[in-house]
């Protein structure tokens, strides 16, 4: 019989994205089989504030399992990582990246790996996260309503120009 390699990561993955997508695919090289830990929205509320997660957990779920590298998802996985949750899947190995989003939070989502010593933090070669694009889509709505609103002030001039023409005759 072969030796399964465990590994388990948990997160958000709110919105998810490429950075994502390369940061599952190196976890994924850890191990034989990868279980990726959702947080519920009340915990990634703690942690990232009360406009998060974008998605629901569903949406969340749904997402991240379509993804290849992927083999199980645990839905409103503890946070933080519970030793009840390594010894029920008999994780082998915990991975988290090397961006994180939420550092000002208090607790250390993974210490019980730590004290285990099956903690990796890996690198997944991506620096994109959810708060950039979160970022992008805020900055494009204000060029957005920026552009419409000079193009709506210069129409207003060009009939201001049309009615006193009109006036003038």
């Amino acid at each position: 019989k072969a030796v399964v390699s465990t590994q388990s990561t948990g997160g958000a993955f709110d919105v998810l994205h490429p950075g994502h997508i390369d940061f599952l695919a190196a976890a994924k090289q850890q191990g034989d089989y990868l279980i990726v830990g959702l947080y519920q929205d009340a915990d990634i509320r703690t942690f990232l504030g009360r406009h998060y997660p974008i998605q629901t957990l569903q949406e969340r779920v749904l997402s991240v399992l379509a993804n290849r590298s992927v083999d199980e998802v645990v839905i409103g996985a503890p946070y933080p990582l519970t030793a009840e949750l390594l010894d029920h899947f008999r994780v082998d190995l915990v991975v988290h990246g090397k961006i994180a989003e939420a550092a000002d939070h208090d607790e250390d989502p993974v210490l019980e790996a730590k004290k285990r010593g099956i903690f990796k933090e890996i690198d997944s070669g991506n620096e994109l996260t959810t708060d950039h694009i979160v970022k992008r889509i805020y900055e494009n709505r204000l060029a957005f309503l920026d552009r419409n609103r000079k193009k709506q002030e210069k129409e207003i001039r060009n009939i201001e120009r049309m009615n006193e023409a009109t006036n003038d005759e």
